[in-house]
Formats: structure tokens, C-alpha cells, sequence
């Protein structure tokens, strides 16, 4: 059986996934010359490691790398967790993933930490993507039976402050992505899961400041995700990079009075792998390639490259220059409103370039305090109909163990 056929089985998916800018099981896109050169989405493996996980987060519009610490800190940016006020703590979130399309997607995320003095913390995370079932067939459409893709994705994470102010975070994490199971090609090689490790650095600063007669908090944040290894589902031959991304932010909150405070984030994200180049076309439409057989770039760079040389390569390889880097940038604002501490009201907007993937959309959602229990809600708006986001729901229940 060909490994091409296993692939078209979750065609539904990928698709999918290109849609939010992503790709299910993703090799850095071709384009062709002549094939709208002027759509370059950057797609990766294990697309799910930057999936929003919680729902207090995603109900701001994906921001997160400067708001207040909590149990989902490890995600966001592990220089928070060193500041979380509270002894030890865990979080449980569930998301029905692409409603719209299938009913059997699910993205899950367990999380924890535990405070080890006044001046460090640490902290794990658990997440899963369940892809639901695919019918397998070979090359000729014959069934193969069903398989259940699915990816995970465990991880620990040191945070220390410092200062007062400032903290650094450090996360390790082992990916394990089983799209197909192992199943023989008809060349002899076979797909199997695929296998890396990421690392995630993060910085978090924050200070008490006045704004006015008002108390408030600034702080700002800056987190690499995912830093590791290409991963492969057959041979050394055929490697995809993991999503390295770069998240940059600030927030603000502000005690309107004793019992109520506002809080407005802002944050950046790229991507730090390859921007697919544009290729060169025979008249007949074929790739050209030169005496060696490699395709010949007409604009962009090769992005076939090392790790190193693919993040910091990142910042200048886009095949229109400078505003097509600027252009893969996606930008999250979000507000949250919280009432003695017990209840919050959150509301955010994403926004991605349409030639990156055209991610755009609205998100609200609720928060409710017990004493140690939490429970949050997100719901996301796409600004365009039938898109396979729509109606994506977020529930997060929290439990915390304040410091006596």
C-alpha cells in the first residue's frame, strides 16, 4: 500500500486545517509559479502543540503570554508559573474539535504545578488530539479498515523568578504523533508514528504600577514554543518541522475599585520555520528542475534546512520581502472583566493575514470562582460562514490549593 494513500484518508482533515492555517501531516508547501504564488501558508506536523488549550485564554482571543499566572501558565509562557499566588493547583480542559465538519475531534489538556518555595515553581501538561476514525485504503481504494490518528504531547516545566519583577521558565516536552499506524508501502518503507521533543524558554515581567488614583499591573512577556527536531512518519528522507513559535505580548489590568479590575493583553505570534517558496514551472506545467534533478526556487529560499537555520532564517526568507514577513504575523487582543475575584466576563478577537490562512474571529466567554473550584467557558465566531472553526466550545475546570 502506498503511504500517499494513508495520506488521503484524512484529506478531510488536512483540509481543514489549511483553512486555520494549518495542515494535519504537513510538509512545507510547494507552490507552483502560476498557482496563486500570492497564498503561502505556512504549514507544519503537530499542528495541535499551538491549539489555544484552556478556556479563560481563548475566550480572549488567544492571548496569553502576559495575563495574570494560573495553572494553564505552562502553555502560554513558563516564566508566569514562578508567579502564581497560589501552593499547587491543576486544570482540565476540553474542546470538541471542528464541530462543523466531524463529531468524534477532541483536544484535550491536563495540567498542574506545585509551588517548591516563594521563589520557583514547577509544573507539567498533558495534552491530547484525538482525531477521530478514518476509513484506510490502499492505492486502488480498497478498505483497510479504520484507524483512530491521534497525537500527544507530555511535558514538565521549571519556572524561577529572578526579581520581584521578573521570571524565566524553561518547559521539555516529548511529541508523539501517530497519524497511520505502521503500515507497509508497497516500496518496502513504512509509515509510523512519528516521535520528537520540544523546549519552550519563556520571560515574564511584571510590575505594580498608578494610573492615577487607580492601582494597577503592567507586565509583558515574551515565549519560543516548541523548539525541536524535525519529526518523520516513514524515513530520514521525508522530515517536517514542529511548530516553533514566537509569542510576544502585554497586558494591563486595572482595580476599577475594590471589587472590580479590567484587564486588556495584546499579543504577537510567527511562526519560526520556513515560508514556502515559490517554484519554477515547465510550459507544460511540470516542475523544473535543474541537471541534478532539484526544483529550481524562482522566489524564496530553500526550506529545507537545519533547525538553527530555520528559525532565525524565518525572519528573511519570505519569497515578497519584508511585508510578506510582516503579513505572517497573527495578532490576539483580549479584555477581561472580573468581580471580586469570583466572576469574570472575557471577550477577544484573532486576526491572521488572509494569505497565511485568514484565521479570523471573535471569542467570549464566561469564568466562575467557588472558593478552590473554577469552571471556565469560551466560545469562538468566525467572521466568515461555514467556517470549519465555527462554534468551537471550550470548557476548563480548575482546582487550586491556596498557600496557608
Amino acid at each position: 500500500m502506498k503511504l500517499e494513500a494513508i495520506r488521503k484518508q484524512i484529506g478531510l482533515l488536512a483540509g481543514a486545517f489549511v483553512l486555520m492555517g494549518y495542515s494535519a501531516q504537513a510538509q512545507n508547501s510547494v507552490v507552483i509559479s502560476g498557482q496563486d504564488p500570492d497564498r503561502r501558508v505556512i504549514t507544519t506536523a503537530v499542528p495541535f502543540l499551538n491549539f489555544a488549550p484552556d478556556s479563560r485564554h481563548s475566550a480572549m482571543g488567544d492571548v496569553g503570554v502576559a495575563t495574570r499566572p494560573d495553572a494553564n501558565s505552562a502553555h502560554w509562557n513558563s516564566g508566569k508559573l514562578a508567579f502564581v499566588e497560589d501552593q499547587m493547583g491543576f486544570s482540565l480542559s476540553y474542546s470538541p474539535w471542528l464541530g462543523k465538519l466531524v463529531n468524534d475531534m477532541s483536544l484535550s489538556y491536563l495540567t498542574g504545578f506545585f509551588k517548591i518555595d516563594e521563589n520557583s515553581a514547577f509544573g507539567f501538561d498533558l495534552r491530547y488530539f484525538n482525531m477521530g476514525d478514518i476509513q484506510l485504503t490502499d492505492g486502488r481504494g480498497n478498505e483497510l479498515g479504520e484507524f483512530n490518528p491521534r497525537d500527544i504531547a507530555l511535558g514538565a516545566t521549571y519556572s524561577r523568578k529572578l526579581s520581584a519583577n521578573l521570571g524565566l521558565g524553561i518547559s521539555a516536552r516529548f511529541i508523539h504523533s501517530n497519524l497511520s499506524g505502521s503500515i507497509s508501502s508497497v516500496g518496502g518503507s513504512e509509515s509510523r508514528p512519528g516521535v520528537s521533543v520540544g523546549t519552550d524558554v519563556g520571560l515574564y515581567y511584571s510590575k505594580p504600577i498608578l494610573a492615577g488614583s487607580k492601582e494597577g499591573t503592567w507586565s509583558w512577556g515574551v515565549n519560543i514554543s516548541n523548539i525541536g527536531p524535525k519529526i518523520t512518519y516513514n524515513s530520514a528522507d521525508d522530515l517536517d518541522y514542529i511548530p516553533t513559535n514566537l509569542r510576544i505580548g502585554t497586558a494591563y489590568s486595572i482595580d476599577i475599585n475594590e471589587m472590580n479590575s479590567i484587564t486588556f493583553a495584546l499579543d504577537f505570534n510567527k511562526l519560526l520555520v520556513p515560508t514556502p517558496p515559490v517554484y519554477q514551472t515547465n510550459p507544460d506545467g511540470s516542475l523544473a528542475t535543474d541537471e541534478n534533478g532539484n526544483l529550481i526556487i524562482s522566489r524564496g529560499k530553500d526550506p529545507n534546512r537545519a533547525l538553527i537555520s530555520g528559525m532565525f532564517g524565518s525572519f528573511a526568507d519570505a519569497p515578497d520581502g519584508f511585508s510578506e514577513e510582516m503579513q505572517e504575523v497573527t495578532v490576539s487582543f483580549g479584555a477581561e472583566y472580573t468581580y471580586n475575584d469570583k466572576f469574570s466576563l472575557r471577550t477577544g478577537y484573532f486576526y491572521e493575514n488572509p494569505t497565511k490562512g485568514g484565521r479570523r474571529y471573535f471569542t467570549m466567554g464566561v469564568g466562575f470562582d467557588l472558593n478552590k473550584l473554577g469552571f471556565d467557558f469560551s466560545y469562538l465566531v468566525p467572521q466568515t460562514q461555514n467556517h470549519p472553526l465555527a462554534e468551537t466550545l471550550r470548557f476548563s475546570l480548575l482546582y487550586t490549593i491556596p498557600n496557608n
